[in-house]
């Protein structure tokens, strides 16, 4: 079965083919959305026979994605790049800065033609402000940093904060993770930030592993890092408290959780 959706830049429409499980509708079904078609959640249901408390490690990582913008808009980050950004939900990077922040500015980017065309639906019925989605593949982060869309919005003279959000582990090491994060901190300037999270086999190695195997039964590259792994990724930066991690123990709202997920790291770092 195959859709079409609004292609880059207002361009001819893009084929997309839904037999396919694609990581951004897994996690739109992980999160109770409906954006899915049945290939995304057979892949699910692999998932959560691997892990069946996925669905709290996506909120979870949902929710340090939002104390993480809170944390760096307040910082003083105007410009924010989200990278794989996922289908549009509730309180998204753009609504979290702008609502400290009116004249904050994101650029959100994503290889999913759906998610592109969601976003436009959405972006056109309310007013955003500085906000683009742009149809882009982390893996070219050459190509990402050169779209004319992007540049329109980022000022790269100034602080920016680049999102990796549920993003690193879905790079295998012949996708070369480190090099795209190394690309992108070249391209801003010292004062600008990282937030990422990354899956990991440290705490729960029998469920890391079944995670891993049950993406990559799906056809979605996976490759769960170990904490010593995910600092290599980070060392551009210089980790804010409390450094690296799990999701639920990065600067939380109230008390963490005894029940909290322990598959996956966070972190924020600034350039130096």
């Amino acid at each position: 079965m195959s859709e079409k959706a609004v292609g880059p830049g207002g361009a001819a429409p893009t084929v997309i083919d839904t037999s396919v499980a694609h990581i951004a509708r897994v996690y739109d079904y992980f999160l109770g959305g409906k954006d899915n078609f049945p290939a995304d959640r057979e892949a699910a249901a692999r998932i959560l026979k691997g892990n069946p408390g996925m669905r709290d490690t996506c909120r979870e990582q949902r929710e340090f994605l939002r104390r993480a913008v809170r944390f760096l808009t307040r910082a003083g980050i105007r410009q924010f790049i989200d990278i794989g950004t996922g289908l549009p939900t509730q309180e998204n990077t753009h609504e979290v800065a702008q609502a400290i922040a009116p004249e904050a500015r994101v650029a959100y980017i994503d290889n999913d033609p759906i998610v592109l065309a969601h976003a436009r639906v959405l972006m056109a019925d309310q007013d955003h402000g500085r906000t683009v989605f742009i149809h882009a593949d982390a893996r070219d982060p050459q190509a990402l940093l050169a779209e004319p869309t992007l540049r329109s919005v980022i000022d790269f003279d100034e602080p920016v904060a680049v999102l990796l959000i549920g993003i690193l582990h879905f790079m295998p090491d012949h996708d070369q993770p480190g090099e795209l994060i190394r690309a992108l901190l070249d391209a801003v300037p010292a004062g600008s930030y990282l937030a990422a999270s990354h899956g990991t086999p440290d705490f729960a190695p029998e469920i890391g592993g079944a995670v891993q195997a049950a993406y990559q039964a799906s056809s979605m590259p996976c490759r769960v890092r170990t904490a010593a792994e995910v600092m290599t990724l980070l060392e551009c930066v210089e980790l804010v408290d409390p450094g690296l991690v799990l999701l639920a123990e990065w600067r939380p709202d109230g008390p963490v959780p005894a029940d909290r997920q322990r598959i996956t790291y966070a972190a924020v770092g600034r350039k130096r």
